[in-house]
């Protein structure tokens, strides 16, 4: 007997918009509504979504020392970060491994973290085990945290409060929307502009419906919450970085500040620090790179990679037919004499080889408002 899926405070609101239910990451979750995936993944590049993320895990630490207490366990600048600013970070371990991606907010009283659904349980006991002695851990199991994104998002959210739309992208800020209080901060997972909004479950329902009113928006799955984020070239845990990736390996050496690698005023310090500066200065040898495929044929996870002469050179972590560049997409780590870019190489589908090309990611441009 599997254990019962755990449901986030909009879940009922799921079922009366016709959601399709799936499980993931432990909780019963929408992966389409009646528009379908590809309706709405074009509706969220065109217009704007509204995603469930629920179930990911936010936490607050407290105390004075809760920046530097952060910075023994991630390999990112958690102490020059600026008040209302976010920034991507990874946990890692001794062999310089990713435990999770998650991201780190600055506000005036605390750090806000957000980790994600799968690993939540494991995280938060890490940074308990880890810095809890250094500050207060604090998870916040009665917030909600809904996404907004698509390049109408802003004028969506600006109808429930007009002063959302000074924020700049991955800033954020403490707002009352229409009378409901919440933070939010200008990011998410789409490669769109948009808003990450955390509310009190209390107030979630109310706050989707209002947001749902506005004619821009429709609600989105997790269905086109994958292929968003893989045409966006952004890494999903558990997929495209794990326990047996580094961050150089996994292509994210750009979450890693210059004060934190070696020769910086904080380098090293965390979980695999070694490894990792030993990997930025010589390189590892394999790489994570985008793929874009030439025939229709998708390249799905698990795919095998060979160069001409059939020998294999890789594996596909993430893949789809992108619906707004239509064209087979995937995420891939190949071997580094193969990882240049307009390399050619072939995925095996059934058997068969079809052509694709080393290619940069994002695959469609983002849309971040900098300002």
């Amino acid at each position: 007997m599997s254990a019962e899926l755990l449901k986030t405070p909009l879940h009922a609101l799921h079922i009366e918009l016709g959601a399709k239910m799936v499980p993931f990451g432990g909780y019963d979750m929408p992966v389409q509504y009646p528009m379908g995936v590809m309706g709405e993944h074009k509706h969220t590049r065109a217009s704007a979504g509204l995603f469930d993320v629920s179930h990911m895990g936010q936490l607050r630490l407290v105390g004075a020392g809760a920046a530097a207490a952060m910075e023994t366990i991630v390999p990112v600048d958690v102490i020059d970060l600026g008040v209302f600013k976010q920034r991507y970070a990874l946990f890692t371990n001794e062999q310089g491994a990713i435990l999770d991606d998650l991201m780190i907010c600055r506000r005036p009283d605390d750090l806000f973290v957000v980790v994600n659904a799968g690993c939540k349980v494991q995280d938060i006991a890490h940074m308990q085990a880890t810095i809890g002695s250094k500050c207060e851990v604090i998870p916040m199991p009665e917030q909600a945290l809904l996404a907004l994104q698509g390049p109408q998002a802003v004028t969506a959210l600006s109808r429930l409060n007009a002063d959302v739309a000074k924020l700049t992208f991955m800033t954020g800020g403490f707002f009352e929307l229409d009378g409901i209080p919440t933070f939010l901060t200008r990011s998410g997972y789409t490669g769109e502009d948009g808003f990450e909004i955390s509310v009190h479950q209390d107030q979630a329902v109310a706050l989707a419906r209002k947001l749902l009113a506005q004619p821009e928006v429709a609600p989105i799955g997790l269905g086109a919450r994958d292929s968003l984020r893989l045409e966006a070239g952004l890494c999903l845990y558990g997929h495209d970085i794990d326990t047996t990736t580094t961050p150089v390996e996994a292509s994210l050496t750009w979450a890693i500040q210059k004060v934190r690698r070696a020769g910086g005023a904080r380098a090293g310090g965390y979980p695999g620090a070694a490894v990792i500066d030993q990997q930025l200065a010589s390189g590892a040898s394999r790489k994570r790179v985008g793929l874009v495929g030439s025939e229709r044929m998708p390249v799905r996870e698990g795919a095998r990679i060979v160069d001409e002469a059939g020998i294999e050179i890789g594996v596909v972590t993430s893949g789809t037919l992108g619906p707004t560049v239509n064209k087979p997409v995937a995420l891939a780590y190949l071997n580094i004499g193969h990882a240049a870019l307009g390399t050619q190489v072939f995925a095996v589908v059934r058997d068969k080889r079809t052509p694709m090309t080393v290619s940069s990611t994002p695959f469609t441009p983002n849309g971040y408002y900098r300002g």
